[in-house]
Formats: structure tokens, sequence, C-alpha cells
């Protein structure tokens, strides 16, 4: 008897489950208008639609004008209602790094961002880095030092690289590795990553051992300033011991 009754309550809860999903999907459209992952009310004069929000800010150098939900991220505003899908939703919890964009040029992870806190404010996506035909200094040492190999990661990984030229990061290849440790790659191609980077920066082993490379070549500001300081505290250290 036990046995039966369970039976006949699983039968009655699947009954209604899949009742209720196919009264709901002979609703109209206007009363059945699901919301997406942007958030976006179909019909604008519902009551939910009341709490939309508007923001406003420049992406890649265009004005861009939102209507969105508080809730939703920047990241699903990129991909979703702008169709910028060069940033990547890796884990969606703010640790790969894959989602990294700039907002008034510092790194932030637009999964953990809200788009309502960027009105008024400056969003750069790896969309915008190049101009024209021209890439990035650090898009171009990538390709020129294989730092990728799926490619998934990479997008979070240039975004994260451009932003460190202009941070507080030591010249060695290990201040480098902990400037980008929040950024994984799962393809492991942290040694190329690394040495794309330096190549720009005009440090490390790459500068070393090619002094007329990417470093040179890109004219990045502060570039030949980091190389002129390493230098002058060499030939101090080695004055001192002399």
């Amino acid at each position: 008897m036990v046995s039966g009754q369970s039976d006949l309550s699983r039968r009655e809860f699947m009954t209604r489950t899949v009742g209720g999903s196919l009264a709901m999907a002979a609703l109209p459209e206007s009363q059945n208008a699901a919301t997406p992952a942007t958030g976006t009310v179909a019909d604008p004069d519902s009551p939910a639609a009341e709490s939309q929000l508007r923001v406003r800010c420049a992406i890649n150098d265009e004005h861009t004008e939102l209507t969105i939900d508080p809730r939703v991220t920047l990241l699903d505003a990129l991909r979703e209602r702008l169709r910028l899908t060069g940033t990547k939703k890796g884990c969606d919890h703010g640790q790969c790094g894959a989602c990294t964009v700039h907002v008034d040029g510092r790194r932030v992870l637009s999964c953990l961002t809200l788009a309502a806190a960027v009105n008024g404010k400056r969003i750069t996506t790896i969309e915008g880095l190049a101009r024209g035909d021209e890439l990035h200094p650090i898009q171009q040492a990538f390709i020129d030092h294989d730092g990728f190999q799926c490619g998934y990661c990479t997008p979070g990984q240039v975004m994260s690289a451009v932003a460190l030229l202009d941070e507080p990061c030591g010249p060695a290849d290990a201040d480098v590795r902990e400037c980008m440790s929040g950024n994984i790659c799962r393809c492991g191609a942290y040694p190329n990553i690394v040495n794309a980077i330096q190549s720009v920066r005009g440090t490390g082993s790459v500068w070393r051992s090619s002094p007329s490379g990417s470093a040179a070549r890109s004219g990045h500001p502060g570039s030949a300033d980091i190389g002129s300081v390493q230098r002058s505290a060499k030939r101090s250290r080695h004055a001192e011991r002399s």
C-alpha cells in the first residue's frame, strides 16, 4: 500500500508539472514574455518595466544607452544585449579572469560588475583595443610569442596584460606572473604569456635577448623608461660592489 501511494504521488506530480508547462506555453506571447539573461522585459508598459534602469556609458568610444534590469551584470549586457562576445563567460564567479574588461582604464571582472554601476563611465572590451587593422602591441605580442592555445581565455589575458602596462608591477618575470595570477589558462600557456608581456614592457628575458623586438616597435609609453631604470639600477649595484 505504501509503495502504491508513493507511485500515485509521483504520477500526480508529473501530471501537474507537465500540465502547467503546457498551459504556460499556450498563453499569448504578451503574457508569457520570458525574461532573457539580460533582464529586459518584452512589454515596456508592464509593471515589471517600472524597475528598469537606464544606463548611459561609452563602450569602445561609442556612446551607448541601455535599459536594463538592475540585476544585470556588465558581462551579460555586453554579450547578450550588445553582442560584444569577445568578452568570455568562464566561471561566472570572478575566479578565472576570462571576462576582464576595462572601466575608466582599470581592469575589472565584468561578471561581478553590475551594468548599472558603469553609468557615465568608459568601458573598453577586447573589440576596442585595435585601431582599425593595427593591433595593440600586446595583441601582436601574444601572436608573436604564441601566448595562447585554445584561445578562450585570451581576451581576458590580453585585457589584463594591457592594464598591467600602467600598473605598478616589478620588472621580473615573477612580478608579471603575480600581477596576472587572476587570469587562468587551462591550456598552460603561462610561459609564453609572460614572454609576450615582457616583450612589450621592454624588460625581462625576452627584452634582453631581443632588444629590437616588439617593445622597441610598440613605442608604448613607459617601456623605454622601465628599461632605463633597470639598467641604471644594475650599474649602481655594480659600482657599489667595486
